[in-house]
């Protein structure tokens, strides 16, 4: 990513800013982008940076949805080939979820 930006998501307008090149963008993200390189389930300092980059999308004028994964806490498909029940699995990762929500949607 160049300047916060995957290729080909913006150009430039005739003044120079950014421009998004779709007007509403779903950005799916794996619970283990808000890990980073620590053995953190939710590292801090990743997710400001993810959280930076987010704004720089939504600072472009694009409608931005971000969807947040649930792995790097709990892998419910794991769970449920060790025995657990399938749906206890299935719920646990849905909780997963939501943490990473409220932790990527903080300042």
């Amino acid at each position: 990513m160049e300047g916060g930006y995957a290729a080909g998501a913006a150009h430039a307008d005739e003044s120079g800013r950014l421009k998004p090149a779709f007007r509403r963008v779903l950005l799916k993200l794996s619970g283990q982008a808000l890990a980073g390189e620590g053995n953190l389930a939710i590292d801090p300092g990743r997710t400001q940076e993810l959280a930076r980059h987010i704004a720089l999308v939504q600072r472009s004028g694009a409608e931005l949805a971000v969807v947040v994964g649930g792995g790097n806490v709990f892998r419910g498909m794991a769970a449920a080939s060790r025995g657990m029940d399938r749906a206890t699995a299935d719920y646990i990762g849905m909780i997963a979820t939501v943490q990473n929500a409220r932790s990527a949607g903080r300042p």
